[in-house]
């Protein structure tokens, strides 16, 4: 009986702990680490500081790191109080799944919110013969191995959409790596590579120039972003969904009352108009979640990604 009271002594000790952490907390400025200075994630990255900074009433520094593997380390061990927080895209749980890298996706965070999402844009070089997916499926399978897409580097999110595609689609198309996105744009333009699955905030200006041709948003709903383009779900390969996923994540053993603040100030800001407004003009789709939602979406992602990586042999070297 004393060992009972003495587990539930300290249950509620651990109890009233968090609850005081989460009345206590913020007490001091809290620091948002994230990806390099440009791109989506330093813009979901400052966004979501400015509105920290006004609801917590503490300023919230973002600091830009240059790798993501670095990044995600610096929060896997930092203190888990609250006060240093991750802001990255889905490479984040991605990553681990081709190369080591020194923390767990799993075990080393504890989940906040989604931010934001932004779905990438089929375009092909004007004098590919198609108008749409379903034509650039038939086009492949006639032609398996002489097209050609390009993608930002091995592993990035316009790589692994291009290779969901050719699994669900069972064509051949050839990978065509480049080191930055301007350039694999370069070589679409000059017909070097015939396709990419590229942001919208990229490829749109290019598609209403006349010098690309859309061919679908892969969102599994149509996108304001890409207003009037179908999805590829719907245009010939059924479950289609690709993208860019911002998110946000706390060291593990944050406590709960912590997590829970910190959730409810971001997911709020989220929800206002100019801020998704903000959002929205960088290309991304602003959407907040609860902490379970984006655990298990992560773990979702995790299992579908991991398959597709293994079956197609992609490694980061």
């Amino acid at each position: 009986m004393a060992m009972s009271y003495s587990v539930l002594s300290l249950g509620l000790m651990l109890l009233g702990a968090g609850v005081a952490a989460g009345q206590s907390y913020p007490g001091k400025p809290l620091r948002i680490i994230t990806g390099g200075v440009g791109g989506g994630n330093d813009v979901s990255a400052r966004l979501v500081a400015q509105g920290l900074s006004v609801s917590m009433g503490q300023q919230t520094i973002v600091d830009n790191r240059s790798s993501g593997a670095v990044t995600a380390e610096a929060v896997a061990k930092a203190a888990p109080d609250g006060y240093t927080i991750l802001v990255y895209g889905s490479t984040i749980w991605i990553t681990p799944l081709m190369q080591k890298t020194p923390y767990d996706a799993v075990a080393d965070f504890a989940a906040i919110t989604t931010i934001a999402n932004s779905p990438h844009v089929v375009v092909v070089h004007p004098s590919l013969p198609v108008k749409f997916v379903s034509e650039l499926i038939a086009l492949a399978k006639a032609r398996p191995g002489e097209l050609n897409y390009g993608s930002a580097g091995t592993g990035t999110s316009n790589h692994l959409a291009p290779e969901l595609f050719i699994s669900m689609a069972n064509v051949r198309i050839v990978h065509v790596p480049y080191k930055s996105a301007s350039t694999q744009i370069a070589d679409l333009l000059g017909g070097q590579v015939q396709l990419m699955f590229s942001a919208t905030g990229a490829a749109l200006p290019l598609v209403k120039s006349g010098r690309l041709k859309a061919l679908a948003v892969t969102s599994a709903r149509p996108s304001a972003l890409a207003p009037g383009l179908p999805t590829v779900a719907a245009s010939g390969l059924p479950g289609f969904e690709s993208g860019a996923l911002y998110v946000m994540f706390a060291p593990a053993r944050t406590p709960q009352a912590v997590i829970a603040r910190l959730n409810q100030d971001t997911v709020r800001l989220l929800n206002q108009t100019d801020v998704k407004e903000k959002f929205f003009s960088a290309g991304m789709d602003a959407a907040g979640s609860t902490p379970d939602v984006l655990a298990a979406r992560m773990k979702s992602e995790i299992a579908r990604l991991g398959k597709l990586i293994r079956d197609a042999g992609i490694r980061v070297e």
